[in-house]
């Protein structure tokens, strides 16, 4: 890998063996920054070997060091601190904060951590090592995909540009709106891979396995309404108007979700279980339109999926099944509510006063490690695209001459933005020549 690689085997074992769970309390705290740092490094080398298919030993780390449940506890976490304690943050009137990057860390911490789990997850000893925690990450999938279905309906995420009137933490709110209609789509590609695993993982009958597999066979019809046939697509953080012609290309979201129905429809695991009711006869039928010649020519394998509809039109429904005497249910999310009930008001109130309200040593110190992690020649190596106007989300060819961190098309697009970025501009600078 050369002069990109950006951990050692051993630092990345180090880092691995020393992912832990945090309490939501103490997200944004200095032990917290330091392993949302490490997360940092371990998803930018997964993504780098990947990317040279010279071995994936990131991912050999998690498996061998058990962490792939802890990863999937701190993703669900991260989630409930953004439902419940950051809206508290945001009503507070009289907060206002200097600089508003380290509530950011904790809000993009989320997207870290999916990330990470999107390009394991490929893997399929990664899914099997997600043990009990796999069910956990099947509902947190289902909750995001709700959350796309409900969005692409609306036409798409919500606009990134900033408003004149805005505040900083308003400013955050759109920001991590916007971040959460990427965190779907990565949640889509997570959920196709472990349908990928639905022989492999739940061949042996025993009920712990079933209930995995039930569990995603009772939420996968949200995949129905995610099903191809648009006029609009979202690429590289944007939606782009469809032309007719390329209409019938398949994009990479329709590929996952097509692969998902796929494996949940026609491998014998999932079909000797699959309770087919009226509802869901009807559904799955609809499917058949969007099954082109087309999509056929680039997706090979739908034509056993087309065969599997033709004869599902003549299959018998049935009344739905019982034989469940015992089933497992996702534990984490109700575990950390239960834990943190009626304490949303007082976390928030803890991190106003301890966390995100740091001196002005405090943040050049945290620009530092910032510079130190996220180290440009990697970002460009692992950057699916061309960059981002950070202001009006063109794309960009020019970057701030002083910290090198942000991009614009143009100009004008910088000097609207200043307002915004440039105390972080600033603090940017100074860390980097304080190294």
């Amino acid at each position: 890998m050369g002069d990109l690689e950006l951990l050692l085997p051993g630092e990345a074992e180090v880092l691995v063996r020393g992912l832990r769970s945090f309490p939501l309390r103490e997200m944004g705290s200095e032990g917290w920054n330091q392993q949302h740092e490490n997360l940092e490094k371990l998803n930018m080398q997964a993504i780098l070997d990947a990317t040279v298919s010279q071995g994936e030993p990131i991912q050999e780390l998690l498996v061998t060091h058990g962490k792939v449940p802890t990863l999937v506890e701190e993703l669900i976490a991260v989630e409930m601190w953004k439902q419940k304690v950051f809206p508290v943050l945001c009503r507070v009137e009289d907060f206002k904060p200097q600089n508003t990057f380290p509530i950011y860390m904790v809000v993009h911490h989320e997207a870290s951590i999916i990330n990470l789990l999107e390009t394991v997850f490929f893997h399929k000893e990664v899914c099997e090592s997600a043990e009990d925690t796999v069910l956990d990450l099947v509902d947190y999938c289902h909750r995001k995909l709700t959350l796309l279905v409900a969005q692409s309906g609306c036409g798409g995420p919500p606009e990134g540009e900033g408003s004149q009137d805005s505040n900083p933490m308003q400013e955050l709110q759109k920001q991590a709106e916007l971040m959460e209609f990427e965190i779907a789509l990565k949640a889509l590609s997570v959920l196709r891979y472990i349908t990928d695993c639905v022989d492999r993982q739940w061949s042996v009958s025993q009920p712990p396995q079933l209930a995995h597999l039930k569990r995603i066979q009772r939420l996968h019809p949200v995949c129905w309404f995610l099903s191809p046939g648009k006029l609009q697509q979202f690429e590289g953080s944007r939606w782009h108007t469809v032309a007719p012609s390329e209409q019938q290309k398949l994009s990479k979201l329709d590929g996952q979700v097509w692969i998902a129905l796929y494996n949940l429809l026609l491998s014998p695991e999932a079909q000797a279980r699959y309770c087919l009711t009226s509802f869901a006869k009807g559904r799955l039928l609809k499917l058949r339109a969007f099954l082109t010649d087309t999509l056929l020519d680039q997706l090979p394998n739908l034509a056993h999926l087309q065969s599997f509809l033709a004869h599902l039109t003549l299959t018998e429904t049935q009344p739905p099944k019982k034989d469940l005497v015992l089933e497992q249910i996702p534990e984490i999310w109700e575990r950390l509510e239960r834990e943190n009930r009626g304490k949303w008001q007082a976390i928030a109130k803890h991190q106003l006063q301890h966390v995100f309200s740091p001196s002005e040593q405090d943040l050049r110190l945290q620009a530092r490690r910032w510079a130190e992690t996220y180290r440009l020649d990697v970002l460009e190596a692992v950057a699916p695209e061309w960059p981002r106007c950070a202001y009006c989300s063109a794309e960009a060819s020019k970057r701030c001459s002083r910290c090198q961190n942000e991009w614009y098309c143009c100009r004008e697009c910088q000097v609207k933005h200043w307002e915004k970025h440039g105390k972080t501009c600033v603090l940017a600078a100074q860390g980097d020549r304080a190294k």
